[in-house]
C-alpha cells in the first residue's frame, strides 16, 4: 500500500474522463503520471482514437481505468452522475453544449457535488463568435499569430507538428487548470469550472513575444527577430551528410566560445552589433557548417558552451547518450517518461493504455454500486 511518503504528487484524486481525442487525453495523461486515479468512460466497442494500431500503445491513454457506457441507454446518464458524484474532477473535450444536450454539464454535475473541479477542452473556447465552428491545431494557432510568426522569411509559414496549439496551448492549460481547481477546492471546500480554449492557451504562450513587441524589441517580419532566425547566431545549419545542427548562441560569451572552437575572431566574421553583416556572417557560417558532416560538429561543440546541438530524429534521440542518462524515454515500447520529476514523490511509468471496458465492473463495484445493480447495466447494454 502506498503511504503518503512513497505516493506520486496526485494519488488519491479521482478524475472522471470522457474520452476524446488530442488535447484532451494529454491532459488525461499528464495527471495520471502525477498519480491521479482517472477513469475513462468510453464508447463500448470504441478502439484507438485512429481506429488503427494497436490500442495499448495508444500513450496518451496509459494510466487509465477504462468503463464502457453507452450514454444514450436509459439510465447512463444516472450512472455517469453517480460516478461524478464521488470524483475530484471531470475532462470533457466536446463541442459547447454538447454536454449540457447529454444531461451532463457542469451546472448539474456541480449540484451533484460541488468540490467537483469541471475541466473543459476546446479549440475556440466554450463561448465567441466561432465557438461552434470545427477546427484544429493549424487553425488555432493561426488565429492567435503563432503560426504567422513560425517559418522562413518569404515563404509561407511553418507549423510544429501539432505540439504548439493541441498539447502546448491545450492539454498543457488543462491539466494545470484542472490542478489549479483542485488546489482551490481543497482549501474552500468549492469547485469550478476550468474553460480550458487552445486560442487562449497558444496566446498566453506568445506573452514573451508581445512583451517585447510593446517594448519595441519585435519586429512583426517573420525570420526579422532573434528567436525566429532573424540572426546568424540563432538557427538551424546543413552539414555535409545532409544532417543538421543548431546553433543558439544569442549570449556574447557563448558566441566568443563558438568562434573559438571554429577557430575564427570578430574582426574577420563581422560585428554582430552592426546588422548589416549579418547576411554575410551567416553565408560564412553556413559555407563552415556545409563542410564537415554532422558527426564532426558534434564531436567539435556538443561538450562547450557554444549553444549547439544536434538536430535529431525521433529515433535518434532515443538513443543519445543524455536522454538515455536521464531515463527521458522508456524502454519497450519506448515512449516519453512521465515529466516533470520530484525528489521525493516518485512517478513512475503508468499502466500501458487498457482496452475500453477493462474496468467497467471493477469501477461500479468501488463506487458503490450493488451487484443487482451493475448486472442489469451488463444485461441491457448499458455497460460492457
Amino acid at each position: 500500500m502506498l503511504t503518503p511518503a512513497s505516493a506520486p504528487p496526485l494519488h488519491g484524486l479521482r478524475i472522471i474522463e470522457f474520452s476524446g481525442i488530442g488535447p484532451g487525453p494529454f491532459a488525461g495523461m499528464m495527471l495520471a503520471d502525477m498519480g491521479a486515479e482517472i477513469i475513462r468512460i468510453e464508447r463500448p466497442g470504441a478502439s484507438s482514437p485512429t481506429g488503427q494500431g494497436d490500442p495499448a500503445l495508444d500513450f496518451l491513454a496509459r494510466g487509465r481505468k477504462s468503463l464502457a457506457l453507452n450514454l444514450k441507454a436509459p439510465g447512463a446518464v444516472d450512472l455517469a452522475l453517480r460516478l461524478i458524484a464521488g470524483a475530484d474532477g471531470v475532462i470533457e473535450g466536446f463541442r459547447p453544449g454538447v454536454m449540457e444536450r447529454l444531461g451532463l454539464g457542469p451546472e448539474v454535475c456541480l449540484a451533484r457535488n460541488d468540490r467537483l473541479v469541471y475541466g473543459r477542452m476546446t479549440g475556440w473556447g466554450q463561448e465567441g463568435p466561432i465557438a461552434q465552428t470545427a477546427g484544429h491545431d493549424l487553425n488555432y494557432i493561426a488565429l492567435t499569430g503563432a503560426l504567422w510568426a513560425s517559418g522562413e522569411k518569404d515563404r509561407a509559414p511553418s507549423f510544429p507538428l501539432n505540439l504548439l496549439g493541441d498539447f502546448g496551448g491545450g492539454g498543457m492549460f488543462l491539466a494545470f487548470g484542472m490542478v489549479t481547481g483542485l488546489l482551490q477546492a481543497a482549501r474552500t471546500g468549492r469547485g469550478d469550472v476550468v474553460d480550458a480554449a487552445i486560442v487562449d492557451g497558444t496566446a498566453a504562450l506568445m506573452a514573451m513575444l508581445h512583451s517585447r513587441r510593446a517594448m519595441g524589441l519585435w519586429r512583426d517580419e517573420r525570420a526579422s527577430n532573434a528567436l525566429d532566425g532573424g540572426v546568424p547566431w540563432y538557427g538551424v545549419y546543413d552539414c555535409a551528410d545532409g544532417g543538421w545542427i543548431t546553433i543558439g548562441a544569442l549570449e556574447p560569451q557563448f558566441w566568443a566560445v563558438l568562434l573559438d572552437k571554429l577557430g575564427l575572431t570578430e574582426a574577420e566574421l563581422g560585428d554582430r552589433k552592426e546588422p548589416g553583416t549579418w547576411p554575410a556572417m551567416r553565408a560564412r557560417l553556413a559555407a563552415i557548417f556545409r563542410s564537415q558532416p554532422r558527426d564532426h560538429w558534434v564531436a567539435l561543440l556538443q561538450d562547450s558552451d557554444a549553444c549547439f546541438a544536434p538536430v535529431l530524429s525521433p529515433a535518434e534521440a532515443v538513443e543519445h547518450a543524455h536522454n538515455r542518462a536521464r531515463g527521458i524515454f522508456s524502454d519497450a515500447p519506448v515512449q516519453p517518461m512521465p515529466a516533470p520529476r520530484f525528489s521525493r514523490a516518485p512517478t513512475p511509468l503508468p499502466d500501458a493504455a487498457p482496452v475500453p471496458g477493462a474496468h467497467s465492473r471493477m469501477v461500479l463495484e468501488a463506487a458503490g454500486f450493488s451487484m443487482a445493480e451493475i448486472e442489469e447495466y451488463f444485461r441491457d447494454g448499458t455497460v460492457t
